[in-house]
């Protein structure tokens, strides 16, 4: 991503690996990068400047001076990596005197696939230059000044030529990167109360939680189960499962079960073992010495090594240690229920994000891409105050679980975080730190 002059980033430059975090003191611009990220997805989706950009004017940098028209804007883009190569998109936006767009380009390996510039202010259109490589070595036409021309493209390209195809395949590479963004802000104290039943996607605000996690509970079992088993890591207590209950005025809230024998969550929990990717159980560490009730594998409160089974599925997980010795389980007492609305605040966020990165594009209400293959889909998360309400262990937890999820290119989370919750993140492996007050 680069930010060239773009509030209060100047000729900035952010690679971004399967976690980044952007990290600085109050002001440093770590929002800000990740608005710019926003905007371009918003931009690739189809959406007009004024939607993508609300708040144009803060996006001019301070000491930026108006040229000899009177025109102050800002300059950013990004660079996608993909079957096409290395596809960069670079954008100038003016928004004095009026919002618009002025200038794109598009580049691929050295070439340039799409130019447009602003030849009369006097209309609403750019003129735009595409690479054609045929009779005519370029094509042109009018594109709208409010409309990013990359995701014009595929509807004016006719694919004939050699030269049209390159065009394409890199436009349709940029697009679907930018088009593959679910911002994620998780918003406890709408996450309480039961919620009508729905679609089953999950919004930005997570207010839905509960819906989600019922549609999980019945369609993504495995995945459904590799959640309650998270959540043991972050919630307090020794949680064992995770379900809903469908309400009689057609609502659903959402219940932890924890074993009414267990202690509260350590302080170390989630640091020591939690946090498999993609395949496996997960587990939640030696730290909380109990194992899950209803598991397979064998319990032992206090045991020098913890056998984990997914919590409350009573299927066989992995090992997180050798059991050395195995105390005779005391008599079962029921489950205590806690229902999510009297979860604190952390709790809540650590759930919801933890949801996001173990489900993917399927349940999240976001474009769902139906033209790309479901095995050759991606998604990045935005998530801005990632560390929001999170405690150093359930921070530890999440850092982990996204660091074994991302690392296999399907997902990639990019989030904004303070300076303490910054240590926690140079200390776990996968993950990487912009630090913008040493820029």
């Amino acid at each position: 991503m680069r930010l060239s002059a773009f509030a209060g980033h100047r000729a900035a430059v952010h690679p971004l690996g399967p976690v980044t975090l952007f990290t600085g003191a109050s002001g440093s611009g770590k929002s800000t990068a990740l608005r710019a990220y926003e905007a371009l997805a918003r931009l690739g989706a189809g959406e007009d400047l004024a939607a993508a950009f609300p708040d144009a004017d803060a996006c001019v940098p301070e000491r930026a001076r108006p040229d000899a028209q009177g025109r102050r804007g800002f300059r950013i883009g990004c660079t996608v990596d993909g079957p096409a190569g290395p596809v960069r998109l670079d954008l100038a936006v003016q928004v004095e005197p009026s919002l618009r767009i002025v200038g794109e380009r598009l580049t691929c390996r050295g070439r340039t696939l799409l130019t447009t510039a602003l030849r009369d202010p006097g209309r609403s259109t750019v003129q735009a230059e595409w690479h054609t490589a045929g009779t005519t070595p370029v094509t042109r036409a009018p594109f709208p000044d409010d409309l990013l021309g990359t995701a014009l493209l595929p509807l004016r390209v006719a694919g004939k030529t050699k030269g049209q195809l390159e065009v394409l395949a890199a436009a349709e590479q940029m697009v679907v990167a930018l088009r593959s963004v679910f911002p994620c802000d998780p918003q406890p104290r709408r996450m309480r109360a039961p919620v009508p039943m729905g679609e089953g996607r999950l919004r930005r605000g997570c207010d839905n939680l509960a819906e989600v996690l019922h549609r999980t509970a019945t369609e993504c079992v495995r995945r459904h189960a590799r959640l309650a088993a998270v959540a043991d890591a972050g919630c307090a207590g020794v949680v064992t499962g995770l379900r809903v209950e469908v309400l009689p005025d057609a609502t659903v809230r959402a219940f932890l079960d924890r074993d009414p024998r267990g202690s509260a969550r350590s302080a170390g929990a989630g640091a020591a073992g939690i946090l498999s990717g993609r395949s496996g159980g997960v587990v939640s560490g030696a730290t909380k010495g109990v194992a899950s009730t209803g598991t397979s594998g064998v319990a032992g409160a206090g045991t020098s090594g913890v056998v984990s089974g997914v919590a409350g599925t009573g299927t066989s997980g992995a090992a997180s240690g050798v059991v050395s010795r195995v105390a005779i389980p005391a008599p079962r007492s029921a489950p205590a229920v806690t229902p999510l609305g009297r979860l604190g605040d952390g709790e809540l966020r650590y759930l919801a994000l933890a949801l996001v990165l173990l489900t993917g594009p399927g349940v999240l209400a976001m474009d769902q891409l139906a033209e790309v293959p479901a095995a050759m889909r991606t998604l990045t998360v935005l998530a801005d105050g990632l560390d929001g309400s999170l405690d150093g262990p359930q921070l530890r937890a999440l850092l982990g679980l996204a660091a074994g999820i991302c690392a296999d290119g399907h997902i990639r989370l990019v989030g904004a975080v303070g300076e303490a919750a910054a240590g926690y993140a140079r200390e776990t492996p996968g993950v990487s730190v912009v630090d913008l007050g040493r820029e």
